[in-house]
């Protein structure tokens, strides 16, 4: 990659006055758990500006610092995606010392997040009861496999799981064939997302008239998946129809497939309604198939998306990839290659919203992070830092400086393992 592949900026250009601390400036999280499904949500929190103090288990911590495809001069790369912004104690949470020391970071905290599985916070005498009588306002996330109550609860929730219990599994892949996985742990994000979702609305909930307190949200990877099976549930419940996997587009809704171009690229065409399948159709020099009675409505192209998809497969299969977009486009026609990474990082729209961002990490250098989601006009947010290199980085200016703890009470706490 080029030194012009990727942005240079840090903040979306903006005319309106920007604070870069993020919106969640002066909101404190403590962030407990690890893996993907509870630090993503603490990611997005300091993504949006929160300070995010990371809870690490002494010695190794959390197992995303070595989590990734490649590595880079010895360091795996997710890591500073997930843990950017974030700071780093190390905490040995079951000894009676460590949560001793958690319930005073939480003294003065707005947010809690962890993803340990149920009852494992009250097993060690911090569960939300202790948590709320120690800090009332606290805001507690717990992030499950299947939530905190109901016959699963105890079951160890991952998102492979939580992805087949919650449905989505079985609406991927092809009939007949073994339903494949995402090629991300989609069911840990989104768990992280319907997260950060309610942490938010407990924030502003708490700034109401009248007394208000903190309160727990109890999210999870199977309901978040299966938030977004869209009306599969409710047509089974009417009708006994079980929705199905429908391969590379959408049972009953065409054209929306994927097809290919003549140097062998795959091409995203969406012309499912009425007036945009009218303009492929002029395009495509065809006007006369939007008029063919197989093809002149919604419900006539779903019964027959085979032959609709095979007519435009021909089309597409004379022409370059980079043509069919060009005459599409012009056309007002929805349609896209189907990108990977390299495509991505050059692609001028990325470029030109700052979703490249190249950073400078102490020990690889500069690197190039995802941007933010979503944008922000006024607080957009910046990468202050690539996230704790070391586990306890922070420990210092956590105990000493903010709980004024003396560095002799610090040091007699790392020969004891407490952190």
């Amino acid at each position: 990659m080029s030194a012009d592949d990727v942005v240079t900026v840090q903040t979306p250009s903006t005319d309106a006055p920007t604070e870069a601390g993020g919106a969640l400036e002066g909101i404190r999280a403590i962030e407990l758990g690890q893996l993907l499904a509870g630090p993503f949500a603490g990611h997005l929190l300091a993504d949006l500006g929160a300070e995010v103090i990371k809870v690490e288990p002494p010695g190794k911590g959390d197992p995303m610092r070595e989590w990734g495809h490649e590595k880079y001069k010895g360091r795996a790369l997710f890591w500073p995606s997930l843990a950017r912004n974030k700071k780093s104690v190390s905490l040995n949470l079951r000894s009676p010392e460590g949560q001793a020391l958690l319930l005073e970071l939480v003294a003065d905290a707005d947010v809690l997040i962890e993803n340990f599985r149920p009852g494992t916070l009250e097993k060690w005498g911090i569960g939300p009861d202790t948590l709320l009588e120690k800090n009332p306002q606290l805001v507690i996330a717990r992030v499950s496999g299947y939530g905190q109550t109901g016959p699963y609860a105890d079951r160890v929730g991952f998102a492979s799981a939580g992805e087949a219990v919650g449905g989505l599994r079985h609406l991927n892949g092809f009939p007949d064939q073994a339903p494949p996985r995402t090629g991300v742990s989609l069911g840990d994000s989104l768990a992280g997302m319907f997260a950060v979702q309610g942490i938010l609305a407990a924030l502003v909930w708490r700034l109401g008239p009248g007394p208000r307190s903190g309160q727990v949200i109890d999210a999870t990877i199977t309901e978040s998946c299966f938030a977004l099976l869209e009306g599969a549930i409710t047509e089974y419940n009417a009708l006994g129809v079980i929705r199905g996997p429908s391969g590379t587009g959408l049972r009953n809704v065409a054209p929306s497939n994927i097809y290919r171009s003549r140097e062998g690229k795959w091409i995203v065409i969406a012309a499912n309604a009425d007036p945009i399948f009218g303009r492929l159709c002029a395009a495509m020099d065809a006007p006369d198939l939007a008029a063919d009675p197989r093809f002149v409505s919604h419900t006539a192209r779903g019964d027959n998306a085979e032959e609709l998809d095979r007519l435009i497969g021909e089309w597409t299969a004379e022409l370059d990839a980079e043509v069919i977009e060009s005459i599409l486009n012009d056309a007002g026609v929805v349609v896209s290659r189907i990108y990977d990474a390299a495509d991505i990082s050059r692609d001028p729209q990325f470029l030109a919203r700052d979703m490249l961002l190249r950073v400078e990490d102490p020990e690889l250098g500069e690197i190039v992070l995802p941007g933010f989601v979503p944008k922000l006009s006024v607080t957009p947010g910046s990468v202050k830092w690539t996230g704790p290199g070391t586990v306890g980085a922070h420990n210092e200016e956590i105990y000493c400086d903010l709980l004024g703890h003396s560095r002799e009470d610090l040091e007699s706490w790392r020969q004891s393992g407490i952190v």
